[in-house]
């Protein structure tokens, strides 16, 4: 019966695949303006293209390492032979998916902007479609790397209905979690890299061109303006649809093994999956509740948005509760409840991210407001709304994980628990296709208020792609909460699994190993405090990486406004491709050493410090990552529609006192929500995925037994 239902995943995983194709191939069809809007949709696609093809190759130069070394371990017998090729399919599958959703996006931007020509729901609705692609394609292409690797592992240890030996339960966990790994290393390459790009280059195309020149945003005498459109692209599409399949992917493995230590057996891994599925469905029948007024505001178009992606929460909320009780029995219908309650904390922390971003409201004004007296009470202003607004999120993520561990048995069950805290992070990214689709549409609508004001288009078509954009930015905020939000719930069913995953190779070994993890052990302590203080480092290094290379688009910028002679009266045109290359270039250069922390932090505690200190690792750093991240994210979300709403008119309008102000404090949050609070999403759930898939070598050769 179970094994029926879980053909349902394959299936809707070429679903999700042929309606992203469909759109894709729709959106093609669509006009891409004039011969003007065409060049700068061009030029901004092949720089996209460009950074992509250098990233891609310098992480394979890292897989083939990692693969390397996965592969000596799996000869001397501390990993399953499988563990290393599920390593490359995870990175292959994850760089696949941004790869399609950066494609379609820098095919889309003009097109969008010539959709609004006509109407304001025309330009909403290409740009959407958009970012339906990546999402859809995120969930696809997870659920085929995830079915094919099922099939492929029960088949070969003939674990039907997953009841077998210890050891080949082990293998299978082992396995199915380093597809996880290759997606969390790509995911991080690709978040702080594509993070680093294009916060240098947004930065310094607005430190110069706004702040020093005095000229328009998306201006095309800024030397770094296509640098900063190819920048959406590659960090806040690329890099967020890594970021989000390695979540949605990890996420269901780590459930199926909590399901499988719980006894559920196969309706316990038949659950996520089957869940992921319904969720395709859904999340595409929502696409088509996405329409807009010809109304340019903020309210309706987010209504717009709502609706469909509280239409397919509904659907998902109905349909699970069918699935839990046909595969589990009335008797686990706590499950159900778990489910809920990880949708319900989507979309609080959602709306509660709205609320601390939005423009139309009093936390956003209050910071637009302070910068009236200057760029440090802009900064202390958006400071103290980042940090405020974490409160919130921590306790209903808290709730969440209450609830979902007692609603299912864990009063009774230590592992029905865990698995109920596992099942509410499914139930959480179940409707991923379409919250990414909310999230990816908005570097779509930046670029195509680039390309119409490059384009020099009529005011009202950049009055439209602005409303679009000024979403897109409350969207983004949005969506980077709810990413946050479900990597907190997935490392913690990662770190239950790597505790299940200790006990099962301690008995395969015939070792005595007491996981009793009290906060008095000093081994746990120590882990703690590592684990609580890595997150800052990190930030630390990645806000750095990108303070010296705006410092050098900078430089690039006066440069030629300097020795181009004619280029500020519009008689001759800036060096586009040298601000890329350099944005490029410093990128692949910084993004080295942030991202190989995850690896080799964890690994060394484990070995140097034993077991316990690396549990007490993760713990730590999912603390202070969850609060760190949501800071830094609703923070620079913050600080940039203080900025738009100045710009709207008030308290001055452009070019005023206090706009130059809300431009510092906004290039401030740039590299806090686009590069450093996102990429700590993605640390913390490789730490544990790592944790797990290097345990057996780190028990073997701990210094402290």
């Amino acid at each position: 019966m179970f094994k029926d239902l879980l053909w349902l995943a394959p299936v809707g995983s070429i679903f999700a695949l042929s309606f992203a194709a469909y759109l894709y191939f729709s959106i093609m069809k669509k006009s891409e303006g004039n011969d003007k809007m065409k060049e700068i949709a061009y030029a901004v696609r092949i720089g996209a293209k460009t950074y992509l093809k250098r990233q891609y190759l310098g992480v394979s130069i890292f897989f083939v390492t990692v693969f390397i070394i996965l592969l000596l371990l799996a000869f001397n017998k501390y990993l399953p032979i499988f563990v290393p090729f599920a390593f490359l399919t995870g990175g292959f599958f994850s760089g696949l998916s941004g790869f399609i959703g950066m494609t379609t996006a820098t095919k889309s931007s003009s097109r969008t902007a010539a959709a609004a020509m006509k109407s304001l729901n025309s330009g909403l609705r290409v740009a959407f479609s958009s970012g339906a692609v990546m999402g859809l394609t995120v969930v696809g292409l997870g659920l085929l790397d995830l079915s094919i690797w099922y099939y492929f592992l029960n088949w070969y240890y003939g674990v039907y209905p997953l009841s077998a030996g210890v050891d080949k339960i082990s293998a299978i966990t082992s396995t199915m979690l380093c597809c996880g790994m290759g997606a969390s290393s790509q995911a991080l390459f690709a978040r702080v890299g594509g993070g680093i790009f294009t916060k240098a280059a947004d930065v310094g195309a607005d430190l110069v061109g706004k702040v020093e020149v005095g000229i328009p945003e998306d201006d095309p005498r800024n030397p770094a303006v296509i640098a900063d459109n190819v920048g959406d692209n590659v960090g806040d599409v690329a890099g967020m649809g890594a970021d989000l399949y390695e979540s949605y992917v990890g996420s269901i493995i780590a459930t199926s093994a909590l399901g499988v230590a719980a006894g559920l057996g196969l309706a316990g891994v038949a659950v996520p999956m089957v869940m992921a599925a319904v969720g395709v469905v859904a999340s595409i029948i929502g696409t088509f509740f996405v329409r807009s007024r010809e109304e340019a505001s903020q309210a309706v178009l987010l209504a717009a948005l709502r609706k469909g992606v509280y239409t397919s929460s509904i659907i998902v909320a109905i349909v699970s509760g069918f699935l839990v009780y046909y595969t589990l029995g009335k008797e686990h219908l706590g499950v159900y409840w778990s489910i809920l309650s990880g949708l319900a904390a989507g979309v609080i922390i959602g709306f509660v991210t709205e609320y601390y971003t939005s423009n139309n409201n009093s936390p956003t004004k209050s910071v637009a407001q302070a910068s009236l007296t200057g760029p440090a009470t802009a900064i202390i202003s958006g400071m103290s709304v980042g940090m405020m607004s974490t409160a919130i999120p921590v306790v209903v993520v808290c709730m969440a994980i209450m609830a979902s561990y007692f609603l299912s048995g864990g009063a009774q069950d230590f592992n029905s628990g865990l698995y109920g805290i596992a099942i509410s992070a499914v139930g959480m990214l179940s409707t991923l296709g379409i919250t990414l689709a909310t999230d990816a549409y908005g570097p779509v609508a930046d670029n195509a208020g680039g390309n119409a004001e490059m384009s020099k288009l009529p005011p009202e078509v950049r009055k439209r792609t602005d409303a679009l954009d000024g979403l897109g930015n409350t969207t983004a905020a949005t969506g980077k909460g709810f990413a946050i939000g479900s990597a907190v719930l997935t490392a913690l069913a990662l770190i239950a699994a790597y505790k299940d995953q200790i006990i099962l190779i301690a008995k395969d070994k015939n070792l005595n190993l007491n996981m009793d993890l009290s906060l008095l052990d000093p081994n746990v302590l120590v882990g703690l405090f590592i684990g609580g203080m890595l997150p800052f480092v990190f930030c630390s290094m990645t806000m750095r990486a990108v303070g010296r290379a705006a410092g050098k688009i900078v430089v690039e910028v006066r440069r030629q406004f300097k020795e181009i002679t004619g280029l500020m009266e519009g008689k001759a045109k800036p060096d586009y491709t040298r601000c890329v290359n350099i944005a490029t270039a410093a990128a692949q250069k910084e993004m080295i050493i942030p991202s190989l922390m995850a690896i080799i932090v964890p690994v060394g505690v484990g070995l140097v410090a034993g077991i316990k200190a690396e549990a007490g690792l993760l713990v730590g750093a999912i603390v202070s990552g969850f609060v760190l991240a949501v800071m830094m994210a609703n923070a620079g979300g913050a600080w940039d529609n203080a900025k738009k709403y100045i710009e709207e008119g008030h308290f001055g309008g452009k070019g005023s006192p206090a706009h130059k102000a809300s431009v510092v404090g906004d290039t401030i949050g740039d590299p806090f929500k686009d590069t450093s609070g996102p990429s700590l999403n993605i640390l913390i759930k490789l730490m544990s995925i790592v944790s797990i898939v290097f345990a057996s070598f780190v028990i073997s050769n701990t210094l402290f037994k």
